[in-house]
């Protein structure tokens, strides 16, 4: 298994207030990896690091071996925590921008989930309910044919069916040989389809393991662990 993502004494300080520090950790291809942790532990301005949007202060981040920058952008689907494609656009003009963006997408895909769901090609995303807006940004993503997945909440704020869709569109349409980062609060919701966990407190990683590995020596589920881990 070779090394997709890497980070290299990773640090990211916001004047006084350090957001990361010195992170060290490897993921390989293949997986589907929690990223979890409290408000504020750093998760986002991680996931900023690896999508380019922020550098760090020292250390760094390599993608394949790159660090982020125009050639990364072509292996790594990036899902904000917020919507990121405006109001006004249609749908069917969304699709057609992600083919013109990306040499990886695959519209026939997109189109195929857009249809199942019964939303209209023509409709403006403005007019769409929260529900089915989160469900078009997450088909835009997944239907890249990526290396990476970075989804940040791609399940907060919507309803348990949404919830279901989300989840199983992000298990069937990856390539299996890539990798999936989710970070979230519900975790109870996705631990039945991670492969490895990462828990960052403060900045700082204070666990990163197989799920299997967390239920054998702790005898606990990783929403327990976390909640263990955690505890105020």
């Amino acid at each position: 298994m070779s090394d997709l993502l890497q980070c290299i004494d990773l640090t990211k300080t916001y004047g006084q207030i350090t957001a990361l520090n010195n992170l060290n950790f490897t993921l390989g291809s293949g997986k589907i990896i929690g990223l979890l942790g409290p408000n504020g532990s750093g998760k986002t301005t991680l996931i900023k690091i690896i999508n380019g949007l922020l550098t760090p202060t020292s250390g760094k981040v390599l993608i394949e071996g790159k660090e982020p920058g125009v050639e990364t952008k072509k292996i790594v689907a990036y899902l904000p925590d917020r919507n990121f494609l405006g109001k006004s656009p249609t749908v069917d003009k969304l699709v057609k921008l992600f083919v013109d963006f990306y040499e990886d997408f695959r519209p026939e895909l997109a189109y195929e989930m857009i249809d199942k769901l019964q939303i209209p090609r023509n409709s403006q995303l403005k007019t769409l309910s929260k529900g089915n807006k989160e469900k078009v940004c997450l088909i835009l993503v997944m239907s890249r044919n990526a290396k990476l997945y970075v989804l940040d909440e791609p399940i907060a704020g919507v309803d348990p069916a949404t919830r279901d869709y989300i989840i199983s569109t992000i298990i069937n349409n990856y390539n299996p040989d890539s990798s999936v980062i989710i970070s979230t609060h519900l975790i109870s919701d996705i631990e039945p389809v991670l492969n490895d966990v990462v828990f960052i407190k403060n900045g700082n990683v204070v666990l990163h393991n197989t799920v299997d590995e967390i239920r054998e020596e702790h005898g606990m589920s990783v929403d327990e662990l976390f909640r263990e881990v955690f505890k105020w």
